[in-house]
């Protein structure tokens, strides 16, 4: 009897399991139809990340253009306006005052970001007229140091290349750097009265001067000309 209870209980609980799976099964298709849903649902959530990523990485491209890229870019990359003439600074100076010269250029040069100097007596084309060398000059450089000594000052060509400079620039922008060396105040050219310019004691605070100078320029030109302004 012990037998047959527990092989009745065994022969019966299949029977109600099955009607329970039965259940599940006539209840299927409705659970099957909303978890069916559910993948429907999550493309859309995927498809809406991608929609909200996409507008920041549209937005991550138009700002190249505009700011960040901008204020980051450095003078030295290809598409910088720094490449647009052949030198970033000319040098006006007098043959007398040479030596001092190339001390400064071998200064600016050597620099890290690698100045591109115009030096008349070494990069002028021989043969050509010196009125075009010196307005070439001036033309091809994106700013200009003028070395200001007693020298300069008696030399008619150094006062020719000042005025072109002038006329190439008349607000000047950073553009023409006046540097004075060995003169007075009061014999600072009239017509650069309206600059500040650097004044030499030391060469090496001198120098070091020069090259911020030429560098804040050059980058202020970039940034604004990737900016568009």
């Amino acid at each position: 009897m012990a037998g047959d209870l527990t092989l009745q209980h065994r022969h019966a609980s299949p029977t109600s399991g099955s009607s329970g799976w039965l259940r599940q099964l006539l209840r299927k298709p409705k659970h099957s139809s909303s978890s069916d849903a559910v993948p429907k649902q999550s493309p859309p959530s995927s498809s809406s990340s991608v929609t909200t990523a996409s507008p920041s990485a549209s937005h991550s491209t138009a700002s190249p253009g505009q700011g960040p890229s901008a204020s980051q870019l450095s003078i030295s990359s290809p598409g910088s306006a720094r490449w647009a003439k052949s030198y970033d600074v000319c040098i006006c100076h007098s043959a007398k005052d040479l030596q001092f010269v190339e001390e400064m250029v071998s200064y600016l040069e050597n620099a890290p970001e690698g100045i591109r100097c115009f030096l008349q007596l070494r990069d002028s084309m021989p043969g050509s007229p010196i009125t075009t060398e010196l307005c070439e000059a001036v033309q091809g450089s994106h700013c200009w140091v003028m070395v200001i000594t007693p020298n300069f000052l008696e030399d008619p060509w150094c006062r020719y290349q000042m005025h072109q400079a002038l006329a190439e620039s008349p607000m000047a922008n950073g553009r023409t750097i006046p540097v004075l060396k060995d003169i007075d105040r009061r014999d600072y050219p009239r017509e650069l009265r309206c600059l500040y310019y650097i004044s030499v004691t030391l060469k090496e605070n001198g120098f070091r001067q020069i090259k911020a100078t030429i560098l804040r320029y050059l980058q202020e030109l970039c940034r604004s000309t990737a900016s568009g302004i």
